[in-house]
């Protein structure tokens, strides 16, 4: 079905306006009320668990832990993360998901009891060294791969993500007296529902082939939002469906209950999200005009990045409508020293024209559906402070990260010792 309410705002314009005279431009606004839907779209699902890398702030963690959503993290900053926002290492509240450990983040798992979603053999091997008896998911690589973007496709030949060999694990995990508490399989599907069964019958296959008592599965994220207006929107009753009856086949051979977990990033974050900018200048170079504003790909990197389209609106700078209705085509770039910092691009890299409402200095740009993968994406690049971060709860504003200083960046190489 095609999302007909995708152009409506997550918040009136006079709510982003009154903001934005507060804290200036660029900024990232969030939307709780559109996160706490999400959440209860996915509540057939026996464990949440929300993949923190689409938007880690501290704040959206907390908000995520209040609604009795769980966290996966795939760093040792994430696991910090999760800590002050009030997650402990009981009930597997904090799963570490990775491909490798670094000497501290293993020092930190070991130290806390963390589960572990092992993503490779080293990895069981350099955890059942230190810490026998340890809890451990095995990641599975199932040899195949989906996603909207090769640099996004979690499995198969191409990716680097999970354990080709799975069987190779269970030694292992025998040699040390690993505790196996499930499997996990993200590999993204989307609305891609033959792929999705196809996922299914695979996790199936693994689960009966390995033949270990285990606790749960997972079913990774992959989860999509519709990012244009004739996309569709994912039918989670079917996606529980076909999960669902892959946990009881293989509860059933098993002889032994099964948790069902799913971990979406940019389903439950990503429509909560908009990114808004200034336009400083409009130019025109031969038969294009470049509108430029002040976020770049600092900022919000997906475009430039992959090629992702964010449906763009205008909010005039008094706040007034333009009663004339006039439009303009136009291409939306950032202000940084680099020519791929422009918003309106596909995955080849083309410069693609947007027809927006006719545009004028000093009116505002938003950026829609950048609530996953915008502010955790973002980077210092061309010594660019970060940009803060404003969350909406009960139509209240309140600021979930400053405006980072031009002093707070240059505090990191200044007063340092120069011997090692």
């Amino acid at each position: 079905m095609t999302n007909h309410n995708f152009y409506n705002k997550i918040l009136k314009n006079q709510d982003i306006y009154s903001v934005l005279k507060k804290l200036g431009s660029p900024i990232w606004l969030y939307q709780a009320d559109i996160i706490k839907k999400k959440i209860q779209q996915l509540k057939k699902f026996d464990i949440i668990r929300f993949a923190q890398k689409a938007c880690s702030n501290i704040h959206i963690l907390k908000l995520m832990k209040k609604n009795n959503v769980k966290v996966d993290a795939v760093s040792l900053g994430e696991i910090h993360r999760a800590l002050y926002a009030g997650y402990t290492n009981k009930n597997d509240d904090i799963i570490f998901t990775a491909d490798l450990f670094d000497k501290k983040t293993l020092k930190k798992i070991v130290e806390m009891n963390i589960t572990v979603n092992a993503g490779s053999l080293d990895m069981l091997e350099q955890l059942g060294k230190i810490s026998p008896g340890h809890k451990v998911w095995l990641r599975i690589n199932p040899k195949f791969g989906h996603g909207h973007n090769k640099k996004t496709n979690t499995g198969g030949e191409n990716s680097k993500h999970g354990i080709w060999e799975t069987e190779l694990a269970i030694p292992i995990i025998k040699k040390y007296k690993l505790k196996l508490i499930g499997l996990h399989m993200h590999i993204g599907s989307g609305v891609d529902y033959q792929h999705l069964k196809k996922v299914c019958n695979t996790m199936v296959n693994y689960a009966l082939s390995l033949n270990q008592k285990i606790q749960a599965i997972s079913a990774g994220g992959g989860l999509s939002i519709p990012y244009k207006s004739t996309d569709q929107e994912i039918d989670i009753e079917h996606y529980f469906k076909l999960w669902n009856q892959t946990k009881k086949v293989i509860s059933k051979n098993l002889k032994t209950p099964i948790t069902l977990e799913i971990e979406p990033g940019r389903f439950l974050v990503g429509e909560s999200g908009i990114l808004v900018a200034t336009v400083y200048a409009i130019k025109r170079v031969g038969k294009k005009i470049f509108t430029l504003v002040d976020a770049g790909f600092n900022d919000l990197i997906r475009p430039t990045l992959y090629g992702s389209y964010h449906h763009i609106s205008v909010i005039k700078k008094n706040n007034i409508n333009d009663k004339k209705k006039k439009t303009m085509k136009t291409i939306i770039g950032g202000p940084l020293c680099e020519s791929g910092d422009i918003f309106t691009q596909n995955e080849k890299n083309e410069l693609i024209e947007r027809e927006l409402p006719e545009i004028k200095i000093g009116d505002y740009l938003v950026f829609h559906n950048t609530g996953a993968y915008g502010a955790t994406m973002s980077s210092n690049y061309n010594s660019k402070p970060l940009i803060p971060e404003v969350l909406f709860e009960n139509n209240i504003p309140k600021i979930i990260r400053r405006r980072q200083t031009i002093q707070d960046i240059l505090n990191l190489e200044l007063n340092i010792k120069k011997e090692i």
